[in-house]
This record gives structure tokens, sequence and C-alpha cells, in this order.
């Protein structure tokens, strides 16, 4: 049956999202809390700020009435950058209905809290039924319909399979999971790895180095993840590798790009001056490390990451000490 979907959010995955929808026979309502890019998207049928060149089917509606966009919506999609949810959710939260499932596609953790986008939704909202989708998904390609897969999780079972039909078509593949807290954990850890990447690119440290951080990377994210809760299997699939894989090679993901001009010897303040859309990693990274602090678990790439953004480390000085730390077993 078609479903009725409110996208929350004005981004790239958003309007993706929302294509995605539209597609597979569903009604999809757009709704911007900017007047300006609202009618600009209106006016132009393209979110030409985060998707230029890509057209909005004319079936998708395009709204700045966030109670209007949700009234009758079978489905609410949160789509927007993690430390903004409370700013885009807090002054619609009394025109949301709470019966109705909330699916987020933000990758992140927010910095006060440490919480995952999901658990903030419930904060803000109350007990809604909450899922998450995520995957080896970028924007561009996804709006070219280029073969993609994601997970749709949730801890109800019968949601996650819910959100896996209504997105699921025949060039976009999409499995259930139960394992939100793995799924959510393993999109916002591989955008600070994704960070290791792009600067690795910027030196030309070659393929063996950037296997290693993978490789690496994923061994750090998942002990992280299985000590919040999160199952071990998850980062070994779509949600993890296959994320951290498309993140870490992508040549427009924002995370790995501006990973590789900090390497090529830009500051992450004159990166951020001249970027339009949010680079989640850079605020994550702050987050990951303290959850691994409290935690008690050992993240040597991610505290690299955070040195170099945040502590006036160099590329090359953050390389060094990972390689001389000492040595041990691989088991």
């Amino acid at each position: 049956m078609p479903e009725t979907v409110a996208v929350i959010g004005d981004g790239a995955m958003a309007t993706v999202c929302g294509m995605v929808l539209v597609d597979n026979g569903h009604k999809a309502r757009m709704y911007s809390m900017f007047p300006d890019h609202l009618s600009e998207m209106s006016s132009t049928r393209e979110n030409r700020r985060y998707l230029a060149g890509v057209s909005i089917p004319a079936s998708m509606e395009l709204t700045g009435d966030a109670a209007g966009a949700m009234r009758g919506a079978t489905l609410i999609l949160s789509a927007m950058p993690c430390q903004f949810i409370r700013a885009w959710w807090g002054p619609i939260s009394g025109a949301t209905p709470r019966d109705v499932p909330i699916c987020s596609i933000t990758k992140g953790i927010e910095n006060e809290t440490l919480l995952r986008p999901t658990q903030v939704l419930r904060e803000v909202l109350g007990s809604a039924p909450v899922a998450a989708l995520s995957g080896p998904n970028i924007g561009p390609e996804l709006a070219r319909r280029l073969p993609a897969t994601a997970v749709a999780a949730s801890e109800d079972g019968s949601l996650a399979e819910f959100v896996q039909r209504a997105f699921s078509t025949d060039w976009f593949r999409v499995y259930s999971n139960t394992d939100l807290v793995g799924v959510e954990l393993a999109g916002a850890t591989k955008n600070v790895i994704a960070l290791a990447a792009g600067a690795l690119d910027g030196l030309g440290s070659g393929c063996n180095a950037k296997a290693a951080l993978l490789t690496r990377g994923l061994a750090e994210i998942t002990r992280l993840g299985v000590a919040l809760g999160a199952r071990r299997e998850t980062f070994s699939g779509l949600a993890g590798l296959g994320d951290l894989v498309t993140t870490c090679i992508s040549p427009v993901g924002r995370n790995r790009s501006t990973g590789e001009r900090i390497g090529r010897g830009e500051t992450l303040d004159q990166i951020l001056a001249t970027t339009s859309s949010v680079v989640e990693g850079v605020a994550t990274t702050r987050s990951v490390l303290e959850l691994a602090r409290r935690h008690g678990v050992e993240m040597p790439i991610t505290a690299a990451v955070h040195a170099v953004l945040f502590e006036r480390r160099s590329v090359g000085e953050a390389i060094t000490e990972l390689m001389v730390r000492e040595l041990r077993s691989e088991e």
C-alpha cells in the first residue's frame, strides 16, 4: 500500500530519500524551516544548495508548514545534521503525531549529551516509535538511481521491516536489522575514520596505508559499539564495513574530502569557512572520543583525528605516533 511520508529536513539526503519514496509509489512531502531555501527549491524544482543538477519530482510536495507535512503521514523521516536535531524538532514537536513512526537518516552523536539521533528524537518527542535508515549511500549516486543497499534498523523488528518495504526498489535494496544501537554507532563513527582516510589521500600515503586505516579503524569502532551494547556482527555488515568503505573512497564524500584538504595543509577553520554543507565527522570526533573515555575503550585513530582537528597536531606527526605505538598481537 502507498505510504504518506513527511520528510523533515531539506538537505541532499532528505531530497534523495523523498525521490526514492516517490519512485516507489509513495506520497512524499518535504518540510524546510528556511523560507529562502524553500522558495528557491519551489521555483527551480532543484535543491541547488546541496544536490545541484538533480530535478525534484513534480509529485514531491515542498512546504514550510510542518504540521501540514505531517498531517495524515504514515511515516516521518528525520533528515538533518545531528547537532541540529533539537533546533529542527523543538519548534514543531507539538504538531508531531505521537503514534506515527519516525525514521532517522542522520549519522552522528550529539556533542552535549552523547546521544544517538533516535535517542535525541525520543528525548524531544517522547516515546515515539523510532527507526534508522543507514548504509553505504552517497547522495549523488542515489539521485542517479545507481544500484545501492541500506539497512533499516529498529528495536521493533516489525517497524524495521515496515521501513524496509517503504524504501526498497529494483535498484535500492534494503535489509532489516534489530540492532539499532550498532547501526547508528556505525554510521556515526565511520565519518571519523573517513576524515583520516582523506588526510592520507591528501598526503599521498598510498593504498597500503588506507587499507590499514580502514581495517584498524573498523576494529576500534567495533570495540566501542560492543562496549555500548551493539552486536559485533553489525559492524561487518552494510551499516558498518559497507558504509565505512564507501565513505573512505568516495571522491564526493564531505568527510573524506575535508580530510584530504587537511592533508594538503589547509586548516579546519579555512575548510569549514568555504563549505556549505555540514561535515558531520568533525563534531562527531569530539563525541566519539568522549564516549570512548567514559567506557574505557582504546581508540587511537579517533584520538589522532581529534589531535589533528583540535590540538594543532600535524597529520604527519599523528601518523608517526600511530605507527610507533607499542607492538602487539592482532588477535
